[in-house]
């Protein structure tokens, strides 16, 4: 079981006397992270490549952050790249992939992910590439399978979708839809930023081609990560200098380098998750410590969040968005929610004044909360809690709300 004070105790930023549900558009970082960033700007302001100890250190430390960044997905190194944001990743590889692609080559996109995973795909329509659109149930605002079907044809390249998306929080079966683009013949591209702070991502079981989160979302510094099959990786146009080789991968990948106090800063986010094991003999994280770790968090998230949706369903003015229930196999705790009678951008404010932190707006999603007919509303109140919120933040959220609504 989670124990919460010794979590929030990782986590200086909540100190404060502010209730964060605003996580989905960034967590706080946790402590071992913050102290390995400002411990690499304190020892390590040297450039990398040379023969000198110093130098030496620095890759050191970097290399440590990549090895990280690759435990949390359950890949190797050497298959995952690193960015300032997962909109950069997935405009950089469009075009190394798109570069690969014939006109009359197809891609599907959606009309329920980020635009981060729709935008640079649609991009690719000035190559002639024809891409077509898989789109939400408007009964479950979610992707299903069947409706993927019709789209796929022998010309698909790659379907890009959203494990989780970012304003319902609703989980998608990645496992089953990744292998049914598999079998055509296609390469699945998965935007997880919302599920990776909740749940424990292992892309050899998902049976991914390609899968990016943002880490400033998981406890971590403003970075972001890109896993790819190394085979996949190494077909895509490299995006760097001339003289990096087809097989150089990720720093074909990788135009510029990486931000290096940022991703020596990564083994803190593991470092972080692993104290959540109390009963643990070791400080090492793996695959299968981080599943039951994220165990432990979706129950606790579960228990977290059913006052708060409980309260939202049974309210006669408000409209859940999302699974009406607190399922940890069906949602991630990312609520959103209108309310008959209020444009979205009034409630905020005067939460603000009860020092409640919570958006409203689009967040990215643009077309889904067009397709949802709520962009004349100023689109949806969205709650993000995760593990490190507590039940007393809950109930003065609901508390406000009953108040206010």
């Amino acid at each position: 079981m989670l124990d919460l004070n010794a979590a929030r105790a990782s986590f200086p930023a909540l100190r404060s006397d502010w209730a964060l549900f605003d996580n989905a558009g960034g967590t706080v970082p946790a402590r071992p992270v913050i102290e390995r960033l400002t411990g690499y700007m304190e020892r390590h302001a040297v450039q990398h490549g040379a023969t000198y100890a110093l130098s030496r250190d620095a890759v050191a430390a970097v290399d440590a952050g990549r090895r990280a960044a690759a435990c949390l997905f359950n890949a190797d190194p050497g298959e995952i790249v690193h960015g300032a944001s997962t909109t950069v990743l997935v405009q950089r590889m469009a075009c190394a992939l798109g570069a690969r692609f014939a006109p009359g080559d197809e891609v599907i996109v959606t009309n329920l992910d980020h635009e981060a995973n729709i935008g640079p795909w649609r991009g690719l329509e000035e190559r002639g590439v024809v891409v077509k659109e898989w789109r939400f149930r408007p009964e479950t605002l979610a992707l299903e399978l069947e409706d993927l079907e019709p789209l796929l044809s022998d010309r698909t390249r790659l379907v890009a979708f959203t494990h989780c998306p970012n304003v319902t929080g609703t989980i998608h079966d990645v496992a089953s839809i990744a292998a049914r683009i598999r079998e055509a013949g296609a390469w699945s591209f998965v935007d997880g930023v919302a599920f990776a702070p909740h749940r424990a991502v292992d892309v050899r079981s998902l049976g991914v081609d390609f899968y990016v989160a943002s880490l400033y979302k998981v406890y971590g510094p403003h970075q972001a990560v890109l896993f790819g099959r190394r085979e996949l990786l190494e077909h895509a146009k490299g995006q760097c200098h001339f003289f990096f080789g087809e097989h150089d991968v990720p720093g074909k990948l990788e135009p510029g380098g990486v931000n290096h106090e940022l991703v020596a800063s990564l083994p803190g986010i593991c470092e972080y998750l692993t104290s959540l094991d109390e009963g643990a003999q070791s400080p090492e994280p793996s695959a299968e410590r981080l599943a039951g770790i994220f165990a432990d968090v979706a129950a606790w998230e579960s228990q977290l969040i059913a006052p708060l949706i409980d309260f939202l369903v049974e309210h006669p003015r408000v409209t859940l968005h999302g699974v009406p229930a607190a399922d940890p196999a069906r949602r991630v705790p990312t609520v959103a929610f209108s309310v008959d009678g209020m444009r979205s951008s009034e409630l905020p404010p005067r939460l603000d004044e009860r020092r409640l932190a919570l958006r409203w707006g689009h967040f990215y999603a643009y077309r889904a909360i067009r397709d949802m007919g709520l962009m004349d509303r100023d689109g949806v109140i969205r709650a993000s809690l995760v593990h490190y919120n507590s039940p007393a933040e809950v109930e003065r959220l609901i508390t406000a709300l009953a108040e206010l609504l």
